[in-house]
């Protein structure tokens, strides 16, 4: 398949099954939930070493929070409950209780509870308040700042992690330019984030290493500087590939957003093809293949 003179691969992005939750953040105005939400889900790249999978989902007009205030939605994933459980309390107990005046409320409607404010209140030493709204637990913690209010559980799904989209280009701006265009489209479906600095990833990996200790090392086959090994997939004419991961709530958001992403990326001169990662199907169970996501209609 060819799109504006950039060739498709005949290959699928192979995903995996996560855990997800959203956190609606809030605060007196958004650059101050903007501060709670980039803290919250900083090294939050990959589940390799980061613990979890974070990104801020999309800013929130007050008409849309629970209290009336401009806020931000917050998306984390990871591979197991305890996990989920663990990088929540810590990321909105270090992050978001600590901002000035932030709150923190459930951002999914239902779910397997995972506790939020049931944890966090012991900061308030005693002085904590619960308070039910509309069958629904929340916790006041006094702060310096007046009052912490935090919903005591926030749900979590299942979910879709390690959608991805490889971009081979004939120079690193090409390469660059098609993947910022990429994460911009990504960026406008519900229920994804690109969890790399900047939605993009140059260091892309393959499973497994010489070294022992290493789960994951670098994808040598798409490395310029490796070209004219027998294991390289690149020509002289690719000299830079940059990788788009995808993390969603469902896989139907994670097929739209590649599908978005490609779309968006095939406009850049100078990208000479697309292709996926994938481990030939053996390990993830979502296989996104490239050209039939492609045949379907856009996301409105």
């Amino acid at each position: 398949m060819n799109l504006n003179g950039v060739f498709i691969e005949d290959t699928f992005a192979e995903a995996f099954g996560m855990k997800a939750a959203r956190v609606v953040v809030t605060a007196c105005d958004v650059v101050w939930a903007r501060h709670a939400g980039v803290a919250a889900t900083g090294f939050a790249t990959s589940v390799i070493a980061c613990g979890c999978e974070a990104g801020i989902e999309a800013e929130i007009d007050a008409a849309r929070t629970p209290d009336g205030r401009p806020g931000v939605a917050l998306l984390f994933f990871a591979v197991s409950t305890k996990e989920l459980t663990k990088q929540i309390e810590r990321r909105v107990g270090q992050c978001i209780l600590t901002c000035p005046s932030s709150a923190a409320y459930a951002g999914l409607a239902e779910g397997e509870p995972l506790p939020m404010g049931k944890a966090l209140r012991y900061f308030g030493d005693g002085f904590q308040i619960a308070k039910v709204i509309g069958g629904r637990r929340y916790w006041r913690v006094p702060v310096m700042d007046g009052e912490f209010l935090c919903e005591e559980t926030t749900p979590m799904v299942k979910a879709v992690g390690g959608g991805n989209l490889i971009f081979v280009a004939e120079n690193a701006a090409a390469a660059l330019a098609a993947s910022e265009r990429a994460v911009a489209a990504i960026r406008r479906v519900p229920g994804i984030i690109a969890p790399f600095p900047g939605g993009v990833v140059r260091s892309g990996s393959k499973v497994g290493s010489k070294y022992k200790a290493l789960p994951a090392s670098t994808n040598d086959a798409y490395c310029p500087g490796l070209r004219g090994r027998p294991a390289s997939m690149l020509t002289a004419e690719e000299n830079c590939v940059l990788e788009v991961v995808i993390d969603g709530l469902t896989a139907e958001a994670v097929a739209a957003a590649m599908a978005a992403g490609l779309r968006a990326a095939c406009e850049v001169a100078g990208l000479r093809r697309v292709t996926a990662g994938n481990y030939g199907g053996k390990l993830g169970q979502f296989h996104f293949k490239l050209r039939e996501i492609l045949e379907a209609p856009p996301c409105p």
